[in-house]
């Protein structure tokens, strides 16, 4: 270990070799990550750089590589970056799962479709998936007012029945504690806040110690190319990787809207008593004012929300110190002010029924369709503007996962609100329970999951039918060979489960459309009926009466059960280390993008593994003129390796060959993320580094082919590798060959054929002319 890292410079790369003419094989793992010795085929390995959240290692008999005669070595030397603890390391990534809305919407403001000098409108587009992140951050700490003050401190601390089942809230009950000072209404609610007040505490530590750990890794400084602005991709441009900025802005506006949502809940239920007639008039005056500076501070919190975007062309290191400090102090100050305005004493006031939640989730709910109605609209003028036929849902895939996380918001909300009060009284016999509005949302569960179960059974009666196909196209792929029934269905069912991946944008359409529609009419119905969907029902036919009742409890049974299985699922994943990883794979392609709309989503792994890889290779590809370097990616790492090789500058890039293998560059990241991984984005990389191939299986259900646009030599993509790699038991498969799917590409012999023809390509010296079209 010492040995290998005297051999670290200053700036933690890997110094220079010394024999001009080795190869370095740079490889990448995918999701649910590996480990070196894995990943190396060697269980001696050295870290030779990194640290322990991610580093780059060798076999310990490669850790002087380039100290040794030519003739010693017998190939390229190979590095693994292993860079999965990012995604799945200690127990606290178990909290991660409560941001889960706040990642999907975050993923949205990258799904915009590809656009040509529409400037203004791709503003626009961020602007509005920044407010819808920001609505969900109101929503999820709105859901804890109800909980705490609505729930606890006022319906159940407010009924002698409910409190005295639950000694805890003794104190705060009037009749229980014999009009003790904490049992009036206001200083229950002002003892309650604190509990959404601490869960926006928590969520600004989380994003900030995140980005301390993950985020705060500089790029390799450099300046901008001359054709960034009207290149195919962003992700090339020198800031792309660094939002410091941008996040410490968003950071501070979401804490100050989650402290406001809190003084907003506890003071408007106290200014509702001061404001009825023969009310304290001090205190009315007092509740107005405290009211107008709300909804100051909430303005000034839309404003930066909305006034500055991400500076991506260069590494912007500023940062807005006074606006970062002040705006969320400012909120604190408020709240402070609103606790103590509500615990003022107020004779006779009493809590009865239930706070008016309805509104505010009404409102919250009515933005979010409106946001994303609005969204839709902007995508699809995007989109025509430079049509792509590949991207997810003509574009519209953005609004349609805004809606998503928006869905994904309110059943957290809803199902925290239904088990808690089912928790304070089950048979709801004393307290009023959660808003109207939360009940309606759990009814429109069981119907959704209807239409989408119609939705799959078409799916499987299709991948079924194709599958039928594929029977054929098995044996004409290994001719000759004694037939296998059970094998051939086996094979031919693998190939046509790993095309449902493909089939993604039509449920996420079918889902996104019927949530809104869904959602709409629940809204309706709750603020024209004011009445729960069973009640609302109560006098029709018996028909619909009766389906009001089975979705109303079928769906609050849901919402309850799905909360259940969260915290389950989030507990599991504390103790132990293989459910964290299950986790760490949902990361892995949720996280790979920088915090652009959402302060509070998971940390940005990227932000850490780009610079990593571009330092890496830079400091190799520079050290002379015959360097020589293979970056080798699987699966997601080959996404990462795409992104580090943007980051090179060009006469870097000119030095490396891409060798991707199960890769979903164009699969999923093309068709979801058009506007940086689309046809232009990867034909402008085929072009700019040395060469590229990419290899894929028919059975792999995440990689496929690139797909350049015509014209793009040489040509990227090999023809699909045999899956399995022998039908029947053969001299060199004496033993039945698996059907290996997305994994263990290096099993195939096309892999070492080509990464050889790469490094045969990549000479000593300086880079060989790349061959014309049709040469």
């Amino acid at each position: 270990m010492e040995r290998a890292q005297e051999r670290v410079t200053t700036n933690g790369a890997a110094a220079a070799p010394e024999d001009p003419r080795i190869a370095l094989e740079l490889l990448v793992h995918g999701v649910g990550g590996t480990t070196p010795q894995e990943m190396l085929d060697d269980q001696r390995t050295v870290r030779i750089t990194g640290d322990d959240t991610a580093a780059v290692f060798r076999r310990a008999d490669d850790v002087d590589a380039e100290d040794g005669p030519d003739d010693d070595r017998k190939g390229p030397v190979p590095e693994a970056y292993v860079w999965c603890n990012l995604t799945s390391g200690n127990s606290a990534r178990a909290l991660w799962l409560l941001l889960l809305p706040f990642m999907v919407v975050n993923l949205a403001h990258w799904m915009r479709p590809t656009t040509h000098d529409r400037a203004r409108t791709v503003r626009l587009y961020g602007l509005l998936v920044r407010l819808a992140g920001l609505t969900l951050t109101v929503l999820l700490v709105a859901a804890a007012c109800e909980v705490a003050l609505d729930l606890a401190a006022w319906q159940c601390a407010g009924t002698h029945a409910c409190a005295e089942r639950h000694s805890w809230l003794g104190f705060l009950s009037p009749s229980v504690s014999d009009g003790g000072w904490w049992s009036d209404p206001g200083r229950r609610l002002a003892l309650a806040a604190l509990v959404p007040a601490a869960l926006t505490g928590l969520l600004w530590y989380l994003s900030r110690r995140t980005w301390s750990a993950y985020e705060s890794q500089q790029p390799m400084s450099r300046e901008p190319e001359p054709d960034e602005e009207t290149g195919g991709t962003s992700l090339g441009r020198p800031g792309f990787w660094y939002g410091r900025r941008l996040v410490a802005r968003l950071r501070a506006a979401h804490t100050a809207a989650g402290l406001l949502t809190v003084a907003a809940a506890v003071g408007s239920a106290a200014a509702r008593f001061d404001r009825r007639p023969g009310g304290p008039a001090l205190l009315d005056t007092l509740g107005w004012l405290l009211g107008a500076a709300v909804l100051a501070c909430a303005a000034a919190v839309v404003w930066v929300v909305s006034s500055r975007g991400r500076s991506e062309n260069r590494v912007d290191r500023e940062l807005d110190e006074g606006l970062v400090r002040r705006l969320p102090l400012a909120a604190l100050l408020l709240l402070a002010l609103a606790l103590v305005y509500a615990g003022w004493d107020r004779p006779g006031w009493q809590s009865t029924g239930r706070l008016p939640g309805d509104p505010t989730f009404g409102a919250i709910a009515f933005l979010q369709g409106l946001l994303v109605i609005v969204l839709a609209v902007v995508a699809h003028l995007l989109h025509r503007t430079r049509p792509d036929p590949r991207a997810a849902m003509r574009g519209l895939g953005g609004p349609a996962v805004v809606m998503l996380a928006c869905a994904l918001g309110g059943v957290m909300s809803g199902g925290v609100a239904q088990r808690v009060a089912d928790w304070l009284d089950g048979t709801r016999a004393s307290i009023a329970g959660p808003p109207v509005l939360l009940t309606w949302q759990a009814s429109v569960i069981p119907p959704l999951l209807v239409l989408l179960l119609l939705l799959c059974g078409w799916l499987a009666w299709r991948a079924w039918r194709l599958r039928r196909t594929e029977l054929g196209a098995v044996e004409l792929d290994y001719t000759g060979e004694p037939q296998d029934t059970a094998r051939t269905r086996r094979i031919a069912t693998t190939r046509a489960m790993a095309t449902l991946t493909d089939r993604a944008p039509l449920i996420v359409a079918v889902t996104s459309t019927a949530t809104l529609l869904l959602g709409a009419g629940a809204l309706v119905g709750a603020l024209t009926t004011d009445e729960t969907p069973s009640a609302a029902a109560d006098g029709t036919y018996a028909f619909v009466h009766g389906a009001a009742e089975t979705a109303q409890a079928l769906g609050s049974w849901l919402i309850g059960l799905g909360f259940i299985l969260f915290v389950t699922w989030g507990r599991r994943a504390y103790k132990d280390a293989s459910a964290r990883r299950t986790i760490g794979i949902l990361w892995d392609v949720g996280t790979f993008w920088p915090r652009a709309a959402h302060p509070f989503a998971p940390p940005c792994y990227a932000e850490r593994a780009v610079p990593d890889l571009t330092w890496r290779m830079a400091t190799w590809t520079r050290a002379g003129e015959g360097r020589r370097l293979v970056i080798s990616g699987h699966s997601q790492g080959s996404v990462l390796a795409a992104a580090a090789a943007w980051q090179l500058t060009p006469a870097d890039r000119r030095r490396v060959a891409l060798l991707t293998y199960g890769s979903p560059l164009e699969r999923l990241y093309g068709r979801w993320f058009p506007a940086h991984f689309g046809p232009a984005a990867l034909a402008s990389l085929h072009s700019e580094v040395d060469c590229w191939r990419n290899l894929y299986r028919v059975t792999d259900p995440i990689g496929g082919p690139v797909r350049l646009p015509d014209g793009c030599e040489p040509e990227v993509d090999r023809a699909p590798l045999k899956d399995p790699l022998a039908y029947g038991r053969t001299p060199e498969h004496p033993l039945p060959a698996p059907v290996l799917g997305h994994g263990d590409y290096q099993a195939d012999p096309a892999f070492a054929e080509e990464r050889q023809r790469l490094l045969g390509r990549l000479r000593p010296g300086l880079p060989t002319p790349r061959p014309e079209a049709g040469g």
